[in-house]
């Protein structure tokens, strides 16, 4: 057996091999960051070992609490992911499988990676009406893509959706794959009619260099981007200072911010909570947007999510509660679990990259119900 996670996105470091079919690893710390939880790596020679792989730090990561009940993703071919068992004692994550290829790939969540995202680009832009923005570099020089779908002007409602704020909640992009796939479709018609009436601006990875480098929640620069649109600047986090100057120059109406959680097994809605400017309007197209994605979604709830946070207390640094305040829209987070939900469990897959592209598709259902009533 062999290990190994030079590629993009790979996270792990080896301990020891201790034997053929076991091995000691550990997760490494994000760029410049002390945050830690996503693994991404490769077992090569494995067919047919009863591999036992212990994460041995998985007790001292920034979210402990979300390996129980977890189970990690494997892949022989990186297009089809499956679940694999995993137990956590408290302080060791370990993972057995017996592998039926040579080679094997162990992850956190299924990755998106660099390629992928290239590719989704190119295969948005062969649509008609749909075009790209550079909007600028990230701290590492790769570039920050935007996708507009639609054209500005004739009182179109102004739509933002963006993802991967956090590199390693990797189903944020995979949602993406489906919502954008839904959303260029020219025989769709709710996206043909949601195109008649609005402009999208589209950004599906806002952490490049994250995302390569295998960290879960910062840039290069060891930037946490979702607690930087406050003050954002060019040597720190360029990522939302591109996209706060855009959004500018654009204008917001709405702004759908997706993630992952790593503890709670459900997909769920932040809204702007404890941000005094959010008018009882607001607050009922969110009920409305809500619903609305439950019925499209039986993957979406409404039940279980965040504590509320009391008015006047809300963190002003996040792209949620910033855009909700600064430009007086509907503006939301929406999670997806790392695990599988427990309401509709997948117990082969868990949550899956599928699953994530179904409920994007589901995302512009709840949209329609909203958008003649958008700012």
């Amino acid at each position: 057996m062999k290990v190994s996670s030079q590629f993009d996105g790979g996270n792990i470091e080896i301990v020891d091999i201790t034997r053929p079919d076991d091995a000691h690893l550990r997760i490494r710390l994000d760029s410049n960051s002390e945050f830690l939880q996503w693994f991404s790596f490769r077992v090569s020679e494995a067919q047919g070992l009863p591999l036992t792989l212990h994460l041995d730090n998985a007790g001292e990561t920034s979210y402990p609490p979300g390996w129980h009940g977890y189970h990690a993703v494997a892949t022989y071919d990186r297009q089809h992911f499956f679940r694999v068992p995993t137990r956590y004692d408290g302080h060791r994550l370990t993972i057995s499988h017996t592998p039926t290829r040579d080679v094997v790939y162990y992850s956190y969540f299924a990755p998106y990676s660099h390629e992928r995202h290239q590719d989704l680009i190119a295969r948005c832009l062969v649509t008609p009406g749909v075009r790209h923005e550079l909007l600028g570099h990230t701290v590492e020089g790769r570039d920050l893509d935007l996708l507009v779908v639609g054209e500005p002007g004739d009182g179109r409602k102004v739509c933002w959706i963006t993802a991967r704020q956090h590199p390693g909640e990797t189903m944020a992009e995979w949602l993406m794959e489906g919502l954008l796939a839904r959303l260029i479709d020219p025989e769709d018609p709710v996206a043909r009619e949601l195109r008649r009436r609005a402009v999208f601006y589209v950004v599906p990875n806002m952490n490049p260099d994250g995302s390569f480098r295998g960290n879960l929640r910062v840039n290069a620069a060891g930037a946490n981007l979702n607690r930087e649109w406050a003050a954002p600047t060019l040597e720190r986090s360029p990522e939302v200072l591109f996209v706060r100057r855009r959004m500018e120059q654009s204008g917001v109406d709405f702004c759908l911010d997706v993630h992952g959680d790593e503890a709670l097994p459900y997909n769920f809605i932040a809204g702007p909570d404890g941000v005094r400017s959010v008018t009882p309007r607001i607050w009922t197209l969110q009920d409305t947007y809500e619903k609305a994605l439950m019925r499209a979604s039986p993957d979406f709830q409404m039940q279980h999510g965040y504590d509320a946070v009391p008015p006047g207390e809300a963190n002003m640094t996040m792209c949620t509660t910033f855009v909700a305040d600064h430009f007086g829209c509907l503006a939301m987070t929406l999670e997806m679990p790392f695990k599988d939900t427990v309401d509709t469990p997948n117990h082969e897959l868990g949550w899956s990259p599928e699953r994530c592209r179904q409920l994007g598709r589901a995302n512009l259902d709840a949209l329609f119900t909203v958008v003649d009533e958008l700012r």
